[in-house]
């Protein structure tokens, strides 16, 4: 039995290289540099001859490098001829200093055998996959849902089938998580669970996609990639508390489903459309967000530059998936990037008015649409309701305070008359500057074939045209990410040559196409097409077998199943105990954290615990303090927001489980529940705990699940019967099987 499953695991092992290593329409027996020859010179070589050193004049960054003749006078490649090429004869030397690579192990026979393939070849040259724009293949199979026909075509040479459907609660669980961030009521739960089916179950993925939640919880993930926070930053990190405007805007445009690639130009250049609104103006914070430092002695002009640099990272990394901080002290060290295309795309961003100022200059007065609406609901309420001067009085300065508009950070753009130059830093270092640089692209990633105006927007239009290769592919793959827990490209921060190789590249092509050619770039179409899949749907057992052949999921024979985010496992807690406040948009708010947390901060302002009825609003709109972020939202992997996060990387710690069994917010949300499903179901403790434990899951337990959390039930009446308290044992019993229900893996996991 043994030897048969090692067998099958070889077989799988093959199978999985040529699937994940195959390249376009070539030959499996035809040496590939894409395939075969860049991963063997980026892991042996580069160190030496890429980017950042080139060694003997040799340098494997970029296609000329090959060709070159070295300091030695010798050819590096001569295509056609493994004899007179002298990458080949040194790989392929023997004795100390002349054999390659110098150090480590010898490249092996097979190795240099590919090499003396590919050059007797004729050397032909590929680009990086994801340099080359997407082409839209059909789907290999008719009659599935495309997603389906590309996931399952490579299962069978992997002895993998796909999963069966989850069960109707499991998949509504699901996809109320992934598309609202939040749990599904009872009701809905239950109606499902009597009648689902294909058309029940599109009406609620519909429903959900109209909520005003959806827009929270797709804010929730931009705000990383944004480095949203309600403060500046370094020591003193004095506090932005207008910011939330811009967050305001976020949560709107998703929830509005606006169109990405505008989504994208709103926010990098909203201010040099033709006719700005106020909302393309609010739109621009997103680059607004960059650290302030006010510390004593510090350069304007030094933390101006840093704040100019940090855009012109976080534009590649958000929108490119490219790994662009790499490049500014010197040529990409893996990918064809030189050190002077970084300088020219930092040209897009150096012409702005902001210089590290603690007023945070540029800042104009503007509204969200949020405030506005609220504003006129307001005033239309003194008008058409009758009302007593004392509720008049307070409605009149409601509305005067909501009258006045805010003060938010801005882009804005120097006029021509006070232009900087845009030069290159020898070695990063902004006190050494050498050639004056116009902004353009860099080359390997520009396949547009067009002129764009050398200013933010023009990056921006450029960003989101059809013929960029990797804007779409990004923005696809960070999605099926949030959905999956991991993306087709699994680092969704780098689609370079040291990033993963896709799972299932003709997928990945056929969903930027068609989300950016024929959906208009909007997420709402995207996410309907790839939950009504089945290999969305797909029950997540993992079997013993596909742990042994696939343990991280990557060929999607079975559903998602990961832990829910720091800001999910809150609202959650709250939703299932009655205590959440929906109300979307707003200010920031600051729930129950321990005195003094921030006195660790120079600059101490005082955290004010909001009224419940705040204090218990989504994690989303916690105050966000980068040098002091909530304690909570730190231990369940929230990024401190100093820097643009692509990927929150998930762990597994025992200061979590500290944090559900005895933070404040969750001891008072396992009160709430408890109260609500005594109220429900009184001098019915068994019933009492199933329904909380349905409310919680939205399933009911099983006879053994509700047989533990029974026989915890009276191991704590027992206790608490002993102990004289204002709250009676039975409630206080409750209160302990609903905490324990609110730390189950099926709770804090999405199934």
């Amino acid at each position: 039995m043994r030897r048969s499953r090692l067998l099958l695991l070889f077989l799988a092992s093959v199978a999985l290289y040529w699937l994940t290593t195959s390249c376009g329409g070539r030959e499996r027996g035809e040496v590939s540099f894409a395939r075969d020859i860049r991963p063997l010179l980026t892991a042996r070589c580069m160190s030496c001859h890429g980017g950042v050193r080139q060694l003997g004049g040799l340098n494997l960054l970029f296609e000329e490098g090959f060709y070159d003749t070295l300091r030695s006078g010798a050819v590096g490649i001569v295509p056609g001829d493994p004899d007179h090429s002298e990458i080949y004869l040194r790989v392929t030397a023997d004795g100390a200093g002349k054999v390659m690579p110098p150090t480590g192990a010898r490249l092996s026979e097979r190795e240099t055998d590919l090499i003396r393939q590919w050059i007797a070849a004729g050397a032909p040259w590929e680009e990086h996959w994801a340099y080359v724009p997407p082409v839209k293949a059909a789907p290999p199979e008719e009659g599935l849902h495309p997603i389906d026909a590309f996931v399952r075509a490579p299962l069978p040479a992997l002895h993998l089938s796909p999963a069966p459907a989850a069960a109707p609660t499991t998949l509504l669980r699901r996809v109320y998580l992934d598309l609202i961030g939040l749990p599904p009521p009872l009701e809905v739960s239950r109606a499902f669970a009597a009648a689902p089916g294909k058309e029940a179950y599109e009406k609620i993925v519909d429903d959900l996609l109209a909520s005003p939640h959806f827009g929270e919880r797709w804010a929730s993930f931009w705000l990383d990639l944004a480095r949203y926070a309600d403060s500046q930053g370094y020591q003193k990190d004095h506090l932005r508390p207008t910011m939330y405007l811009y967050r305001d805007w976020v949560i709107d445009a998703f929830n509005q489903d606006m169109p990405l690639d505008s989504f994208t130009i709103r926010q990098l250049a909203g201010d040099l459309l033709p006719e700005p609104t106020d909302q393309d103006l609010l739109a621009t914070a997103f680059h607004r967000n960059t650290m302030t430092n006010d510390e004593g002695g510090t350069d304007d002009e030094e933390y101006r530059v840093k704040a100019v640099l940090d855009r012109t990272n976080v534009t590649m990394e958000v929108w490119q998936g490219a790994t662009f901080g790499c490049v500014q002290c010197h040529s990409h060290p893996y990918d064809p990037v030189r050190h002077e295309e970084y300088y020219a795309l930092k040209g897009y961003f150096n012409n702005t008015a902001d210089h590290d100022l603690t007023s945070d200059f540029p800042r104009l007065p503007l509204q969200s649409r949020a405030r506005t609406q609220v504003l006129a609901q307001l005033e239309s309420k003194v008008k058409t309701t009758k009302l007593s001067d004392a509720a008049i009085a307070e409605l009149e300065a409601a509305i005067a305070e909501l009258a006045r508009p805010l003060p938010v950070p801005v882009m804005q753009e120097l006029p021509d008359s006070s232009a900087r130059v845009n030069r290159l830093f020898t070695r990063g270092n902004w006190l050494m500057e050498a050639d004056t640089l116009l902004p353009q692209p860099p080359h390997a990633f520009d396949k547009t074939d067009k002129k764009f105006v050398p200013n933010r927007l023009g990056l921006a239009q450029w960003l989101v045209d059809e013929k960029n290769p990797l804007t779409g592919r990004v923005l696809v793959n960070r999605i099926w990410a949030e959905l999956f827990g991991r993306g087709i490209v699994t680092t969704v921060e780098d689609l370079g040559v040291q990033g993963a190789s896709p799972s299932h590249p003709a997928l990945l092509d056929w969903l930027a196409v068609h989300f950016t050619q024929e959906q208009g770039w909007r997420l709402k179409a995207l996410l309907r097409t790839i939950v009504t899949s089945a290999t969305y749907q797909q029950r997540s057992r993992l079997t013993a077998l596909a742990l042994e052949q696939d343990p991280e999921n990557r060929w999607l024979a079975r559903g998602p199943r990961f832990r829910l985010s720091a800001e999910q496992i809150r609202d959650q807690a709250l939703s299932v105990s009655g205590l959440l406040n929906p109300e979307v948009y707003g200010p920031s708010v600051m729930p129950y954290q321990p005195e003094g947390v921030w006195n660790v901060i120079r600059q101490v302002a005082r955290w004010r615990k909001s009224p419940d009825a705040q204090a218990h609003r989504r994690g989303l709109y916690t105050f966000y303090r980068r040098v002091s972020p909530y304690p909570t939202m730190l231990l369940f992997d929230a990024p401190t927001r100093e820097l643009c996060v692509s990927r929150r990387i998930r762990t597994n710690t025992p200061l979590q489980a500290m944090v559900t069994l005895n933070d404040p917010v969750f001891v008072e949300a396992a009160a709430a529940l408890a109260d609500r499903v005594q109220q429900a179901r009184p001098h019915l403790p068994r019933q009492q705990i199933s329904l909380a434990y349905e409310r919680a899951t939205a399933h009911p337990p099983d006879s053994f699940q509700l047989q533990r959390l029974a026989a915890l039930y009276q191991q704590n009446l027992a206790s608490y019967q002993l102990v004289h308290d204002s709250i009676p044992p039975e409630t206080a019993a409750l209160e302990t099987v609903c905490r324990a229900i609110l730390n189950l893996d099926e709770v804090l996991v999405k199934r």
